[in-house]
């Protein structure tokens, strides 16, 4: 699933190519994938985009008074192509949600981008909205964790009386935006913590410990994706893990085999070693941490 980082990177990437480039025609392919219908997606059309951004996961592309907000769920993408197809795209099982064609003064008609999923599960969201707020899930939204008022102070303040698992408060979008299971992973790996360490017991020095990991691991994530294409975003993160989605590999840090725990429709990876003291975790469907 795209995170913070990997949309950081997208809204970078489409925001030196969208801005002052004007919507020639939309297909809604999968009317599925579109939630809203006042405005139609149709009045995109002939309006000029000044602006991409993101919150927390959702990408923000903004016409005017109006904003494309889209969010790619766990197998949404992006696609930019400087010469698409003259015909228009057909409905069907591939995995096309939405094509946006450009004209302007940078390239000819028939520039764009698609928006697809892959997968038989789909979770694709495409809004079309006067105020992103309009979009339920961008109003929930937490502190972003590279906005200027994410301090100490108020990391400390979100964390204080969760009797929650620290791995799950650090995916609550409603506590923190746009971190998911992938760089939680990551980022209670380099606080060397457990992931089901209660946030409300955290001591003032783990507290530090862990707001340090949150920036360094996702700005450390955007700065090695910056500047790549779109084609290889994915693979890059991938490349970029150091214990997520590496169960049985080795800890780049202390050498220990990476382990996971399994859940319904996801798994965790940590390293005992660096996070729990040596001690496996057991799968909370079964048991508490062994002991």
């Amino acid at each position: 699933m795209p995170e913070l980082p990997e949309v950081e990177s997208l809204s970078g990437f489409l925001a030196e190519r969208l801005v002052g480039r004007t919507v020639a025609r939309v297909y809604p392919v999968a009317v599925h994938a579109l939630k809203t219908y006042d405005p139609p997606i149709g009045a995109l059309e002939g309006r000029t985009f000044d602006a991409v951004g993101r919150h927390g996961k959702f990408l923000d592309l903004t016409a005017g008074e109006l904003h494309l907000v889209i969010h790619l769920a766990r197998a949404g993408w992006v696609r930019w192509t400087e010469k698409m197809a003259d015909a228009p795209p057909r409905p069907g099982k591939g995995p096309l949600a939405l094509r946006v064609r450009l004209t302007g003064t940078t390239g000819g008609e028939g520039t764009g981008f698609d928006v697809t999923e892959a997968g038989t599960q789909k979770g694709l969201a495409v809004y079309l909205v006067r105020d992103p707020l309009d979009v339920p899930g961008v109003a929930r939204l937490g502190p972003d964790p590279f906005a200027a008022d994410f301090t100490l102070a108020a990391f400390t303040e979100l964390l204080a009386g969760k009797r929650s698992q620290i791995k799950g408060v650090l995916r609550d979008q409603s506590v923190i935006a746009g971190i998911g299971n992938a760089y939680s992973d990551e980022i209670l790996h380099a606080a060397r913590m457990s992931p089901y360490k209660l946030a409300a017991t955290l001591t003032e020095d783990e507290v530090v410990t862990l707001y340090e990991a949150v920036g360094t691991t996702l700005a450390d994530a955007v700065e090695r994706s910056r500047g790549a294409d779109l084609r290889d975003l994915k693979s890059e993160k991938k490349s970029g893990l150091r214990v997520h989605g590496r169960k049985g590999e080795p800890c780049p840090v202390c050498g220990d085999t990476i382990r996971e725990v399994s859940f319904s429709n996801s798994a965790m990876q940590y390293c005992p070693t660096c996070q729990t003291g040596g001690k496996p975790l057991a799968d909370r469907r079964m048991s508490r941490l062994l002991k």
